[in-house]
């Protein structure tokens, strides 16, 4: 019987020691329940992505030190940055093996480095030529690759290059002994639905290598990127073990025998239970709703505490947004540490504070309501001259900065972060205010269409258990900045479902979609820029979200 543990790590960028002490934890564990070797993932010394970090080879050196210093009674197979072999070159994004009494060994360097998208792994890497190898399982030969190196084999990737590791490995051989397994460290971003693809890519690099494949991939939010786990093996023969998404924890396999799997988790996050799938069978696809809601709540938890935030303000205005924005600050750093400012002008209606005391009241944080009217009136009247002569709009705007004046306030005070609430949609459009409600240092709706909005507002009230956090009301009248006397959404925009498929297919796939309204929409989108370019981060869900993976001229005409 032989049992791999693959370690489903949660790392943070630059804490070496941290991740040091992380990995060696969780080997410590693994190997208590029997595993006979552990692997851990892509660059988990150093975290993923360390970006122009990995320009500085003092760290580069000190995560190589670090991950050679890593002390495991089993051999361990860990992700770290390597320095470069010759000054002026760039480093390798490469695998290290290490055991008790046992050298450490640099046992693997990433081939294929990723240049679209969200990755730009060109800028800080130099490629290997060829596949890892290693006798670290009890003498029998282990295959190593990182991340890419894999998804080569299925064509899911943009990119043509000029080898397939999988194929590599698939012919090696060593004085007639084949490899016994594959591993595969990985940091495989996610996006919805990600995990069909990942069990296709084991199946198929099981199949051709004739043995099991295994992926440890880690968890986490780091920035906009986030990392769902579902660590996953297969066997030639079609059958997939899966480890579950959004916790941290280990998969115990067993190499001969996958209905013996085990989960050990190490957080209380996300659902435990890991999926065994046979042959003709795919892992169980989560609802849309909830498996955004986990998205975006991790991503906010985790870029709260990697960066020493331990408070929220948001605005509240009784709306779809706010109101998500509210449940998944609480879920993400404790109810008592959320803020919300219900801000009333003479345009808000009295549903509107309504339904925001009722949402704060279910999710039980403070709520504190802060009418704007004398403020307004005051800017109107210095402006005067400006605004009776100027564009309507400005008028608009100046409600919505006058709020995001007073949320920005209230998180100075309280050394807290204010977070925006808008969402894709929105921003698309540029149905948003710089400086206004756009204010915050993180936005966790940002990559959420207006109708996933309202998803994953059902799967928190599923989740509530008692009181709904978001009240009928609020799920269904019309959505209304509330800026002007009777304002509805509508008025400025087509109904969200009808623009929301127009700006998925463009976004996301490049088609323009065949209604009418598609000319109009993306004009108005190419048109506000501006607006995103100055977009706090936000946690990318979809396959091509605003940010690192939407890289449009500023100053431009088309």
């Amino acid at each position: 019987m032989t049992v791999i543990a693959l370690l489903q790590l949660d790392p943070t960028v630059g804490d070496i020691a941290g991740n040091v002490a992380l990995v060696e934890a969780a080997a410590a564990k693994a190997a208590k329940a029997g595993a006979d070797m552990a692997v851990a993932s892509e660059l988990v010394i150093s975290g993923y992505p360390p970006r122009d970090m990995l320009m500085d080879a003092t760290f580069v050196s000190a995560c190589e030190m670090a991950a050679m210093g890593v002390s495991s009674s089993i051999p361990l197979l860990i992700g770290t940055p390597l320095s470069a072999e010759k000054s002026r070159q760039k480093p390798f994004n490469g695998a290290v093996r290490v055991a008790d009494s046992r050298t450490a060994k640099i046992v693997g360097r990433k081939q294929l480095l990723p240049t679209y998208d969200v990755f730009d792994e060109g800028r800080y890497f130099q490629a290997d030529d060829g596949p890892g190898i290693d006798r670290s399982l009890r003498g029998a030969s282990v295959g190593i690759t990182i991340c890419e190196d894999a998804w080569q084999h299925i064509g899911e990737v943009p990119a043509d290059y000029p080898a397939d590791p999988i194929e590599q490995l698939a012919t090696w051989q060593h004085q007639g002994e084949p490899l016994a397994i594959t591993v595969n460290l990985s940091s495989s971003p996610y996006h919805l639905a990600k995990e069909g693809v990942r069990a296709r890519l084991v199946r198929k690099a099981a199949s051709t290598l004739g043995h099991p494949f295994l992926l440890c991939n880690q968890i986490g939010g780091n920035d906009d990127l986030l990392f769902d786990g579902r660590s996953i093996v297969g066997w030639p023969d079609g059958t997939v073990v899966q480890g579950p998404a959004w916790c941290s924890g280990i998969l115990m396999v067993n190499i001969e025998n996958p209905s013996a799997a085990q989960w050990i988790p190490l957080d209380s996050n996300g659902d435990d239970d890991l999926e065994i799938v046979g042959a003709g069978a795919e892992p169980t696809m989560p609802s849309k709703g909830q498996d955004l809601l986990s998205a975006v709540t991790l991503g906010l938890g985790d870029y709260c505490k990697k960066s020493g935030i331990g408070k929220i303000v948001l605005g509240m205005s009784g709306g779809i947004d706010s109101a998500v924005c509210a449940a998944i600050a609480c879920q993400a750093v404790g109810a008592s540490n959320v803020l919300g400012l219900a801000m009333p002008s003479r345009h808000s209606s009295d549903h509107s504070i309504e339904d925001a005391k009722a949402t704060a009241e279910a999710l039980g944080m403070e709520l504190q309501i802060l009418p704007i009217n004398e403020i307004h009136e005051s800017v109107d009247e210095t402006l005067q001259g400006e605004l009776d002569a100027g564009n309507p709009v400005a008028k608009e705007n100046l409600q919505a900065r006058i709020r995001g004046t007073l949320v920005m306030g209230a998180a100075n005070a309280r050394g807290a972060m204010a977070i925006a609430t808008g969402n894709k949609s929105e921003l698309a459009m540029g149905y948003c205010t710089l400086y206004g409600d756009m204010n915050g240092g993180y936005a966790p709706l940002g990559d959420l269409y207006k109708t996933e909005v309202y998803e994953v507002a059902h799967a928190i009230n599923a989740n509530a258990g008692g009181k709904s956090p978001i009240t009928e009301s609020t799920m269904t009248k019309a959505p209304s900045a509330e800026l002007a006397p009777d304002q509805k959404d509508e008025d400025n925009l087509p109904p969200y479902t009808v623009l929301d498929p127009i700006l998925e297919d463009w976004i996301e796939r490049g088609i323009r979609n065949a209604s009418p309204l598609t000319p109009e929409v993306l004009s108005r989108m190419h048109a506000n820029e501006h607006k995103r370019w100055q977009l706090c981060p936000a946690p990318r869900v979809s396959n091509r979200a605003f940010g690192q993976g939407w890289r449009q001229p500023l100053a431009s005409r088309r």
